[in-house]
């Protein structure tokens, strides 16, 4: 081109000169060839290429003068020489101009300064030093770029036509091929003229050009032929047409019908000539070697190196470090039993001992008793004495004052004599008291008298403590009546532990006896092998020859491509010869007969030597000491069982001790109280000294009786106790327990060391791994360890797996499958792990693994993925005797169905049968005997009926590896892989000997090592096995990876399956949170939701999540205001694009927090000023009970991360996830496959669309699986102009529209929530229309279409379309579509790439089975009278049928529903279809249904949780209550009850279940029987005698409480009031019962936090304040409200004359309004900051007459109406939260029932409590409001 354009200026001055030059270039060194590190190299051929292109550029040079200028110099137009400028890349210019001649190092210009189209320069600016060919995708050897130039850094492509991306590494939209492929290159997709016109481009797959939706009634891979049950020309008339044979098949051709198991066409057009069986033969394999030459000839052309493929390693450092984990926590487990058992008996003893105490101290008490009797009495006696002498001294005084009175008149003595005898008595009586035995008497008296004061206070005393103590034996009798019992249970739950402890030591026994005797068989069996072994030999000795003859006949087959060409050229010598060579083919025949024959002989002596190996016991013995393991693992798990069963006895025990301990102390406190009551009773008697005698007298005689009557009742009191426990019986009891826990102990000490060993291997492990240097010998002895472990830990979780899934099928599913599943989450971690073992297995030719393939069947239907690691032992004698082996089995047991691998012909060959004819897949381009002595890979595919197989091969000392690829298909019409799940094995390595392969698999047991990779991108591994045969991992260790393998494994890249988490404990080990904190991580992953990042501290938490795709941030440091939430709002960063993205969190001053997304700023937001209280962090996911924990409701969902993570650092330090210890179930590497989205959910109002420039009416085929409940919408959509292709739903049946022609499949049920696989094919003759493999078929009309190429890009939708169609938009799932051409490979589409994508999910399918399909199970089990349920299912199924999938969306589009003025969401976080019950005494739903055969049998199912110990769950009965049912909790058990006749039958449960979880519960009342059932284990049934006839009840059931005054009949009155907790699932006879005839106080079972409040609901409701309150013609009322919806009534009050008053919200704004019979009058009061905040508002309302006042947080407003003289005031009922509609004015603004949170509401200041409400209707919760 250079030269060209210096033409013009070149040819003045040479025809001035006429002079030539004949000189020509030379080429020596004229080509630059790249060998620079990180680029491709340009090979000899091309180098040769780019030569000859220069010589033939300077070839047409002009030559210079004879004596020109020397190298590198140039003569001008003076004549002189300059210099050339050729920036050096050139050393020869022309003369005159100077233009550089020969441009060097792929420069181009005048001047070579420039790149040439496809080259890029060296340097960002300025002139290149050279230029290198455009990456784009591959240097040199594979450039599809017109140019190429940099920026940022980066090299950047502009593509030609055909080709996109940013290195132009795939095909255009509207081509296929592989760019990446070298020698593959894009070209125009070709559909036959059978796709749809309207579409912008024409749809194929853009790698293989398979069509991806023929219309027309066509398919094919280009739609060349007519769909199945259509015929006619799809490629050309375009006329296929439906068959017309009643739904049978037809002729594809001629429209002929066909029987129903048509043969299969043998596809040759040879006439029908009596040929000899050889010729045909002869001709078929040289028909089979020109295609495969040509296979071989394009294998070849199209290998290529490129990067190594990543292996894919399991860290055994996680598998160590979880396994130590575990066994860790089994150890501290063992040690916690062991000390909790010693201080039970520690406690025991101190109980033992108190009582000790207490009988001493009753002794004393009783003696103490006695003694003050005796005193008693004594001093009673005194008294008495003293009285009488009193009363003789009184007469004595009487006496004497007569006999002065009768001396004075006897002696007539005056006044003052008399006086002045009195007065000298006096004298006398002085001097008589100070005589000594006078004072004496009266020191006694006084001190009689104190005596009797005190006895007098102990009396009174002693009486109030036979009071108190009289008031409390009946309940200390009760009490010990109840310890008695516990007492009961504890020792029958030892004995029975001592029982299971006593049968394990005896299975141990029997074990080390079996032990021994397995080990002399052991020996037995290898004399055995060696006489295995040697037949073995004899049997290599004897194949030998029928491997020289198979030799022999490989080079007959090699010689037969020679042959072709001279056939091919010499038919009628062939002719001539055929006489002939049909005599010598007779010949051959006979003796290859006769070969045969011998053969087989052979074979059958062979089996019949190993199957007498095997009666001899070998195999058996093998299989029973491999269970051994099995076995020891159930006794281990049995010990535990007992040992836990001892330990919760120990625990009740305590309870007992603990409630005894109670007792006492509540006794001394009486006591205590009562002697205060005796101080205060002497404190009144010390003042009541001033007494006579006689009243002294008067009390002592009344304390004795009292006393006596004391004593007595005391007596009888001590008796009873004594009777009723004694000391030394419960001392034997109490010992009796403990030697049993002793004995539990024991056990638990026994299974702690046989799992020490296991810790300390787990512990070496883990030291090995670190310090391994790519050392073989400990890798092996790594590997072999581990292998041993895994399979001990994991042998026996399949066969308990499969007996969880016979119980989960044969119980009842609703709740069954609930219990079943927590069993499955106690070893779901172990599993897990077990599954991720990615270490090899040895296999000797005589070994077989069957593996859990831990994936659900339907998966496999349209779409199978497996890879592998391969080895072979080459130099195993058995090998090269018997090449072709067996590897893997993946089918039903039946042999159809099903696909599998195996070496033949030194050949890998893939083998698949989808219910017909075996489809082989051999690998012929390297052979398996060039394989390396190191692991190989190998990948194989099918998609509907087009499989793939891959083989890579890596190389040791570079990067480089080799990749092989072979296809192929079934010929005949089907499709599916139809797996039965109880019919599915899958066999790797060999089979057991009772297992019949199917002939093209029925090969010997594989040789050598295999590891399993992965399973429709599911991690897969042979220790998740279900049985093993014949492996021996002492003698037979798995394969050391090699070096290159197991360092490439080990990227930078993390994977998390959703599953599992990283756990980084104690970050500040590696960085201080400061005034900049910061965290750091890359992420990539296509799905919508899952958790990145998460801290916890108590109530306190930071979570980092993606939610739709984006990032929400949530965190809360313990502030006031509570949590803080950072979002991106704007959408400026989706991370859901499967690309690496950067996170940065940066927490700046501790009080703003950023988000920065790949460096750029998305968001910030300040809190109050509070450092991170953190240390852990979890990444990815985190533990099921922190998720649902109280921060469960501060998160947007509690999903794992998928996908892939890097980089995380915590202050700039990196983080080695997999080497924390608390990381769990995550994998090195990032394997693009699980990064792919083949998955859609579509909601109805969502599509995905991309672009090709192709025409779908051309020849093409494609098909795609879809999953709905909804009968009607669009599938698939593409147009053409005025052509419109598409694939609909119309009433259940799959529609495909062609351009007006309609094919419908017969079958309308194809929205039953399962997977349907739909293909379409559009031919040039016909479309087809194939569904489930029932196929449909019309001729295309169009053939003039066939080969139009499109001339534009034109769209196809998946899911609907933007476009106004005639159908809605689809509702569920599309997954695995794909799309195929004859010139391209066939691959699953990747939604995640195309272009639009609307409202759609590409991750998960949240599409259920159906309500019918379960009525329909669960019919079998129902008792009588079905024709007459039938018959009403149409008329009741929406009263009691489940909700469907419609129904379910459209409760979680309103669960998620959110007023724009509200912070918070209309309805707060819930459990779907649970409700919350208790808030009133009579919460309840009642329902007005009840089936006819109620009475013959009843059975409810319900789910519950809650913490109360009382209430009422479920009750029904007849009017006057006779025959009832009722399920209820007391003390927190459950109990069943209902009445057979006068009989009450009464069921409880021993276990208490108000733990806060949630419990299935299914209750049956039989003909005969009672049946309780917990959680799918426990069964409890009581036998009773009843007729049928004379039980019935009536309506309502009431479920959660009862109406006021119902059940008290029959019911403690504790469990008649309404049950406080949640219920869900409520099923009767079978069938859900959803819709409530009436409800009362329930709301949703909300989950989160909660705080003090009254609730009202989305749902709506209201509560009716009692009688004791009113709105007259003054009040005030206060209260405060957290509103969720802006609009809202608060309160109304109406009267019956009209008036009335109603307060509530719209839009925020706060409205008082009333009317007192003159007319309506109201004020507002609006606030500046939003009143729906999320925060609490107090309102306050204030009438006086004619005058209202409105207060709403300090914002006050008020209105004077007019006055009404004749106001009344008037008591009515308050309505709270809403109000019936009949009583709403039509002035009123709005009409909605409150929606959040009330709470302090007070009317003139007295308080008003909710749960004494008149009524409370609607779904409010009482005294608890969730909280924000």
């Amino acid at each position: 081109m250079a030269l060209i354009s210096a033409w013009p200026l070149v040819s003045p001055i040479l025809f001035f000169l006429r002079c030539f030059s004949s000189s020509t270039a030379s080429s020596e060194g004229g080509v630059f060839q790249f060998d620079i590190e990180g680029s491709s190299a340009v090979s000899v051929q091309e180098a040769t290429v780019i030569r000859g292109q220069q010589q033939a550029v300077a070839t047409g040079s002009w030559v210079p003068f004879a004596e020109g200028c020397q190298e590198g110099f140039y003569r001008t137009s003076s004549g002189k020489c300059s210099p050339c400028n050729c920036n050096g890349n050139a050393d020869r210019c022309l003369d005159g101009s100077g233009i550089c001649v020969d441009c060097q190092r792929n420069t181009t210009g005048h001047h070579c300064e420039q790149c040439p189209d496809g080259f890029i320069g060296d340097v960002v600016r300025g002139v290149p030093t050279f230029c290198q060919p455009c990456p784009c995708p591959l240097p040199a050897l594979a450039n599809f770029a017109v140019s190429c130039y940099r920026k940022s850094g980066s090299v950047r492509c502009v593509c030609k036509e055909n080709y996109a991306g940013p290195n132009c590494e795939r095909c255009a939209p509207g081509y296929y091929g592989n760019p990446l492929l070298i020698g593959s290159t894009c070209e125009k997709c070709d559909c036959s003229g059978n796709s749809d016109p309207n579409l912008i481009f024409e749809d194929c797959d853009e790698v293989t050009g398979q069509c991806r939706n023929c219309l027309r009634n066509t398919t094919g891979f280009k739609c060349e032929r007519c769909a199945l049950g259509y015929y006619g020309d799809a490629r050309f008339a375009k006329n296929c047409t439906e068959c017309n044979c009643g739904g049978r098949m037809c002729d594809s051709q001629t429209g002929e019908c066909l029987a129903d198991s048509p043969e299969v066409s043998t596809g040759t057009d040879c006439p029908t000539i009596s040929c000899d069986k050889c010729i045909w033969d002869l001709t078929d394999d040289i028909r089979l070697a020109v295609l495969a030459i040509d296979e071989s000839k394009s294998t070849l052309l199209s290998i290529s190196t490129g990067v190594a493929a990543q292996k894919r390693l399991n860290d055994l450092n996680l598998t160590a470090t979880y396994l130590q984990e575990a066994m860790s926590k089994k150890k501290n487990h063992a040690v916690l039993w062991t000390l909790q058992v010693d201080d039970a008996a520690k406690e025991m003893n101190d109980l033992l001992r108190e009582a000790a105490t207490l009988d001493e101290q009753g002794n004393e008490a009783s003696s103490k008793g006695l003694l003050v009797q005796k005193e008693t009495m004594e001093t009673n006696n005194r008294a008495t004495q003293l009285v009488q002498q009193l009363s003789n001294m009184r007469d004595n005084i009487q006496e004497i004052s007569s006999k002065m009175k009768y001396y004075a008149i006897q002696q007539e003595l005056s006044p003052e004599e008399i006086a002045q005898k009195l007065s000298m008595a006096e004298e006398m009586l002085k001097e008589i008291k100070h005589r000594k035995p006078f004072t004496n008497q009266r020191q006694l008296a006084d001190e009689e008298e104190n005596a009797a004061e005190e006895l007098l206070q102990k009396v009174e005393e002693f009486h109030e403590k036979y009071n108190d103590t009289r008031s409390l034996v009946s309940d200390v009798l009760e009490q010990l009546s109840e310890q008695d019992v516990k007492l009961s249970d504890l020792e029958e739950a030892l004995e029975q532990a001592l029982d299971y402890v006593m049968q394990t030591e005896d299975i141990n026994k029997e074990n080390t006896a079996n032990l021994q005797r397995h080990e002399k068989q052991q020996e037995k069996i290898k004399e055995q092998i060696d006489e295995v072994n040697s037949i073995l030999l004899n049997a290599t000795t004897i194949l030998e020859g029928p491997q020289k003859v198979n030799s022999e006949l490989s080079e007959v087959i090699k010689n037969v491509s020679g042959f072709y060409a001279e056939i091919d050229g010499a038919k009628k010598e062939l002719q001539e010869k055929l006489a002939n060579l049909s005599l010598f083919d007779d010949d051959l025949v006979e003796k290859a007969m006769h070969h045969a024959h011998n053969l087989r002989r052979l074979a059958d002596e062979l089996d019949r030597n190993l199957y007498g190996v095997d009666t001899n016991g070998l195999v058996q013995r093998a299989i029973n000491a491999s269970n051994v393991y099995e076995n020891i693992a159930d006794y281990i798990e049995e010990a535990n069982k007992a040992a836990l069963l001892a330990l919760n006895t120990t625990n009740r025990v305590n309870d007992a001790a603990v409630g005894i301990d109670t007792q006492i102390i509540y006794h001394k406190g009486k006591s205590e109280e009562l002697l205060k009551q005796a101080t205060e009773l002497q404190r009144t008697a010390d003042d009541s000294n001033d007494l006579t005698i006689a009243d002294t007298s008067q009390h002592v005689n009344g304390t004795l009786a009292r006393m006596n009557a004391l004593r007595s009742q005391l007596m009888r009191a001590i008796t009873k106790m004594q009777s009723a426990e004694p000391g030394l019986e419960a001392r034997e009891r109490l010992e009796q327990a403990k030697l049993k826990t002793a004995e539990a102990v024991s056990a638990t000490m026994t299974v702690t060391q046989a799992t020490t060993p296991m810790d300390e291997n787990v512990r070496l492990w883990s030291q090995n791994l670190q310090d391994f240097q790519h050392n073989s010998a400990a890798y092996d002895s790594a590997v072999h360890s581990a292998g041993d472990a895994v399979k001990k830990l994991t042998e026996v979780f399949p066969q308990l797996l499969d007996k969880l899934r016979r119980v989960e099928q044969k119980a009842p599913a609703n709740n069954i499958s609930s219990s079943i599943q927590r069993i499955r989450e106690l070893i779901a971690q172990t599993r897990s792990v077990a599954s991720k073992v990615q270490v090899s297995m040895t296999f000797g030719g005589q070994s077989a693994v069957e593996v859990n393939p831990k994936i659900n069947v339907e998966e496999l239907k349209s779409f199978t993925s497996m890879s592998l690691y391969i080895k072979l032992q080459k130099d195993n004698p058995q090998l090269a005797a018997s090449p072709d082996r067996f590897i893997l089995y993946l089918g039903n047991k039946n042999a159809k169905n099903y696909i599998g691998l195996a070496i033949k012909n030194d050949n890998l060959v893939y083998i698949y049968n989808l219910g017909g004819q075996d489809v082989e897949i051999p690998l012929d381009a390297k052979p398996v005997s060039t394989w390396p002595s190191y692991f190989s890979i190998i990948k194989i595919e099918r998609i509907g009926r087009h499989g793939k197989m891959f083989l890579t091969v890596p190389s040791l000392s570079s990067t480089a590896e080799e990749k092989f690829i072979k296809k192929g298909e079934v010929l005949g019409p089907g499709s599916l892989l139809n797996l039965e799940p109880e019919n599915t094995v899958f066999y790797v390595g060999g089979v057991p000997p009772d297992f019949k392969l199917p002939p093209s698999l029925n090969l010997p047991g594989f040789i050598g090592c295999l590891e399993l990779a992965t399973l429709n991108d599911d991690v897969i591994s042979l220790y998740n096995f279900k049985h093993v045969y014949n492996i021996d991992t002492t003698t037979s260790p798995p394969c050391a990876r090699n070096k290159l393998a197991f360092t490439q494994s080990r990227a930078v890249s993390y994977f998390f399956d959703g599953s599992g988490y990283a756990l980084a404990r104690n970050i500040e080990r590696r960085g201080r949170f400061s005034q900049v904190t910061r965290f750091d991580i890359e992420v990539r992953t296509p799905t919508d939701n899952g958790l990145i990042l998460l801290m916890i501290n108590g109530s306190m938490f930071f979570s980092l999540e993606m939610h739709n795709g984006f990032l929400y941030l949530r965190y809360d440091f313990g502030f006031s205001a509570g949590p803080v939430l950072l979002e991106d709002s704007m959408k400026k960063a989706q991370i859901n694009d499967a690309k690496f993205h950067e996170i940065s969190i940066i927490y700046h001053n501790s009080k703003k927090m950023i988000l920065v997304v790949d460096r750029r700023h998305i968001k910030s937001v300040d809190n109050e000023r509070t450092a991170m209280p953190f240390t852990d962090i979890y990444i990815g996911g985190a533990p099921a009970e922190i998720l649902h924990s109280s921060i469960s409701s501060h998160l947007a969902g509690s999903i794992g991360f998928k996908g892939c993570m890097k980089g995380f650092q915590f202050q700039k330090k990196d983080f080695n996830l997999l080497e924390e210890p608390g990381t769990l179930g995550i994998s090195y590497g990032c394997p693009e496959d699980s990064l792919m989205s083949r998955k859609a959910y579509f909601n109805g109002e969502s599509f995905i669309a991309s672009s090709q420039k192709v025409s779908l009416f051309s020849e093409f085929e494609g098909g795609f699986n879809f999953r709905t409940l909804q009968p009607n919408g669009l599938l698939f959509y593409y147009s053409e102009g005025s052509d419109v292709l598409s694939i609909s739903m119309d009433r259940g049946a799959v529609v495909l529209n062609a351009s007006g022609t309609k094919i419908q499949s017969p079958d309308r049920n194809y929205n039953d929530g399962k997977t349907h696989f739909i293909i379409i094919s559009v031919t040039p003759e016909r479309y087809e229309l194939t569904v489930d493999e029932k196929k449909q078929s019309k001729k295309n009309p169009a053939k003039d279409r066939a080969g139009k190429s499109p001339d534009s890009m034109k769209k196809f939708y998946f899911g609907g379309s933007p476009l106004r169609t005639q159908q809605a938009n689809f509702t569920g799932c599309i997954s695995n579509a794909y799309f195929t051409r004859l010139d391209r490979e066939v691959e699953v589409e990747d939604f995640q790439q195309y272009s639009e994508k609307v409202q759609t999910s590409l991750y998960g399918c949240p599409v259920e089975s159906p309500p019918v399909a379960l009525l329909h199970k669960k019919g079998k089990n129902s008792s009588k009278a079905k024709g007459n349920r039938n018959k009403k299912v149409g008329r009741d199924k929406d009263k009691i049928s489940q909700p469907s999938t419609g129904l379910k969306k459209l409760y979680q589009e309103v669960n998620m529903q959110r007023d724009p003025q509200c912070h918070l969401p209309m309805n707060p976080k819930a459990t779907e279809h649970a409700y919350q019950f208790g808030g009133t005494a009579n919460s309840r739903q009642e329902f007005d249904h009840i089936p006819k055969d109620f009475s013959e049998r009843a059975q409810f199912s319900i789910s519950l949780k809650t913490h109360s110990s009382h209430g009422m769950i479920f009750y029904v009965s007849d009017q006057k209550e006779t025959n009832f049912m009722a399920l209820f909790v007391a003390h927190g058990r459950l109990i069943f009850m209902f009445n057979s006749g006068h009989q009450k039958i009464r069921i409880k449960s021993q276990e208490k279940y108000n733990d806060g979880f949630w419990h299935n519960v299914i209750f049956i009342r039989d003909k005969n029987i009672g049946r309780l059932i917990i959680d799918g284990l426990r069964v409890l049934e009581e036998p009773f005698s009843s007729n049928a006839n004379t039980w019935q009840v009536t309506e309502p059931l009431y479920i959660g409480g009862v109406a006021p005054g119902k059940a008290v009949k029959n019911i403690q009155i504790n469990s008649v009031y309404s049950f406080s907790g949640c219920l869900s699932n409520l099923q009767l006879n079978g069938r859900s019962i959803t819709s409530a005839s009436q409800t009362f106080s329930v709301t949703p079972c909300f989950e989160g936090p909660s705080e003090a409040g009254t609730y009202f609901s989305s749902e709506g409701g209201y509560v009716v304040l009692d009688e004791s309150f009113s709105l007259g013609l003054k009040f005030e009322v206060v209260f405060e409200i957290r509103p969720r919806s802006s609009s809202g009534i608060l309160l109304h009050g109406h009267s019956v004359n009209g008036e009335y008053l109603n307060m509530h919200m719209r839009n925020g704004q706060v409205t008082v309004k009333l009317n007192n019979g003159i007319r309506d009058f109201s004020t507002s009061v609006t606030l500046k900051q939003s009143l729906c905040d999320g925060r609490w508002h107090r309102i306050a309302v204030i009438r006086d007459a004619n005058v209202v006042q409105l207060d709403v947080d300090s914002e006050v407003n008020h209105v004077v109406g007019p006055l009404n003289p004749k106001a009344i005031d008037h008591r009515e009922p308050v309505f709270i939260g809403g109000v019936p509609e009949s009583l709403l004015t039509s002035s009123l603004t709005t009409r909605n029932s409150f929606i959040g949170c009330i709470r302090n509401f007070m009317i003139d200041e007295k308080p008003v409590s909710f749960s004494k409400a008149a009524l409370v209707s609607g779904a409010v919760s009482i005294n608890t409001c969730p909280a924000a």
